[in-house]
């Protein structure tokens, strides 16, 4: 009996971790029980030492001291804060005016703030709640197709979890231990290639099928002009104000920028386009103000509009991303600051009350709760895993896969959807990730790319049936019946749960060609990255020759005389070693000389 645990431990540990889970355990509980079940039989088994969980403590006391999970409780916090205070009705209400008189209008408005708002809340029920009780009555109103609505809004609600500060990143760097501002660096692009990718589907929607999605009528259009214009020119040139600015700045960023941190080489594209919006950003901002302030009249109700709704959030964003980027600030640092940010602009807006700061809290705490104990479990897991060489049985597992790294890279993928139509993205990112992690190493594959994989594909775990949690989230907001709207006067249906269901399936098909683009152009992900320094052996001799106690033997030392090397005694067995570890120059040429 013995030997046939022995023989089959990892895969009994893989078994009663599903019968906990299908049992109704939380998660969390379910992996501590399973790692505390099957350590003590391994104990009694004699397969572990009994001082196997000796340590347990110290890791549990090492989590809740890891400084890189602190920014998920600010980063809540933050977008609790700017979510509850009515900043996505806002943000909602204005970008449609502005994209509204073109066809498929209020679908481009709904993934433009979609993207906005899994910049600041990071919260994919957040954006998609908010967005579902206000978009999707206008979009029903209008007549815009039902599967393509809800489609919109429901993909657009997930971008939360590619777009920085996801996090989904946060989690998944601290699992592959990996800096969580390269793993920002390295999500931004293909974020912002996504949004494109959904912007693009519309388009093509408005084209082939235009009834689908129609244009807002005059009336709908609340920010027109005395004279009836729209007032799009005059935003149209701020825009190009704003757009001449931040290129200018572009050009001269790191000329002013690596004087100020002392930075000897060239800055990031990230960074550069961060920093750039930033500048015209607050450009617009500048002279809203000013034309608000002196009466000028230069800029229409919809610029002014425009530049007051969009940009103290574009701001908040491009700041703390900006700051990280920047290696100013570190992402728990970040995240303080855009905590504190989020804080004044509800305060400004006069949103920000006692109830709305005590439920902001009260719902961060939660979160943050929840991930500290599933981190812990996982930890008590993975504590009797390697102690059974659970990796080395994972890595004989991919080793008679086919085609290498890109074999292994789809069979990955593949498991991460599979497993994302079950449970949720901080379960996979415990529970599978770390098993996964040191075989994407040895495969030789950069953690940060691997990293960016995995999230993209998360993101399609909230929007697969069975347990899509974004199609949850749109149906508890969705009318379940027949209504009168409110302005039309109309009998519009409700809303089913199988159109609710369809309109998914187009951005899930976008969302894994998006998966496939990053794996087959990692330099998407890795091009943002700084280069990865050289040492040079010879350089590092040379500096330690030169320090002071560790200087090389003068020739002269060397060289002795060849009549006495009769008289050197014979040195001990044990002298090279004592030698080598008594010259810490020589100990360091030799690790660095081991490949």
């Amino acid at each position: 009996m013995i030997e046939f645990i022995a023989a089959n431990f990892v895969p009994m540990m893989f078994a009663g971790l599903l019968v906990f889970l299908l049992s109704g355990f939380p998660v969390a509980f379910a992996l501590a029980a399973t790692g505390l079940f099957f350590g003590v039989i391994g104990m009694e088994a004699g397969l572990f030492p009994s001082n196997l969980f000796q340590a347990l403590p110290l890791r549990v006391f090492g989590i809740m001291q890891n400084d890189t999970l602190l920014a998920i409780p600010f980063f809540t916090l933050m977008g609790i804060i700017l979510e509850r205070s009515r900043m996505a009705e806002d943000l909602l209400a204005t970008v449609a005016q502005v994209f509204g008189p073109v066809r498929g209008g209020l679908a481009v408005a709904v993934i433009l703030v979609g993207a906005l708002l899994a910049a600041t809340t990071g919260v994919v029920a957040a954006a998609v709640i908010s967005m579902g009780l206000i978009s999707l009555p206008i979009m029903l109103r209008y007549g815009y197709n039902r599967t393509i609505a809800t489609g919109t809004i429901t993909a657009s609600g997930t971008l939360a979890q590619a777009i920085p500060p996801s996090l989904v990143l946060i989690v998944l760097a601290d699992q592959l231990g990996r800096s969580v501002g390269d793993m920002y660096a390295g999500a931004l692009i293909p974020g912002l290639m996504l949004v494109g990718l959904y912007l693009l589907f519309i388009a093509g929607v408005a084209i082939i099928k235009p009834r689908w999605v129609p244009a807002l009528p005059a009336e709908a259009r609340i920010y027109n002009e005395p004279d009836g214009t729209s007032g799009h020119r005059s935003l149209l040139v701020l825009l190009a104000m704003c757009a001449a600015v931040s290129y200018a700045w572009a050009q001269v960023h790191e000329a002013v920028i690596n004087p100020l941190i002392g930075r000897e080489f060239s800055p990031a594209a990230d960074e550069i386009i961060i920093l750039s919006i930033t500048v015209g950003s607050l450009l617009a901002l500048a002279l809203a103000l000013l034309n608000r302030l002196f009466r000028l009249g230069l800029l229409s109700r919809l610029a002014e509009q425009v530049t007051f709704v969009l940009i103290p959030p574009l701001v908040l964003i491009f700041l703390v991303l900006g700051t990280i980027f920047l290696g100013i600030a570190t992402p728990t640092e970040g995240g303080a600051m855009g905590a504190l940010g989020a804080l004044i602009m509800a305060s400004s807006r006069r949103a920000l009350t006692w109830s709305l700061l005590k439920q902001a809290l009260e719902s961060t705490t939660k979160l943050a709760i929840f991930v500290m104990f599933i981190l812990i479990g996982s930890t008590v897991f993975s504590f009797t895993f390697n102690a059974a060489d659970g990796h080395v049985w994972v890595e004989h597992l991919f080793d008679k896969l086919p085609g290498g790294q890109m074999g292994f890279l789809l069979f990955v993928n593949i498991l991460v959807f599979v497993l994302g139509m079950f449970i949720d993205f901080f379960e996979i990112a415990f529970i599978v990730v770390p098993l996964l992690a040191p075989v994407a190493a040895k495969m030789d594959i950069d953690l940060i790319w691997f990293g960016v994989i995995l999230a993209m594909n998360l993101q399609t775990s909230f929007l697969t049936p069975p347990f899509g949690f974004a199609l949850f989230y749109l149906r508890s907001v969705a009318a379940r019946s027949d209504y009168t709207d409110v302005v039309t006067k109309e009998r519009i249906p409700a809303v089913t749960t199988a159109q609710i269901y369809k309109g998914s399936i187009a951005f899930i098909i976008l969302q894994l060609i998006m998966v496939a683009v990053v794996v087959f152009n990692p330099t998407l992900v890795t091009g943002s990255l700084g280069a990865k320094v050289q040492v040079d052996d010879d350089a590092v001799s040379d500096m330690l020759r030169n320090m002071p106690g560790l200087e090389e033997a003068s020739p002269q030392e060397e060289e002795a005389p060849a009549e006495e090397e009769a008289e050197v005694p014979e040195p001990e067995a044990s002298a090279p070693a004592e030698e080598s570890a008594e010259d810490p120059r020589k100990a360091l040429q030799d690790s660095l000389k081991k490949p």
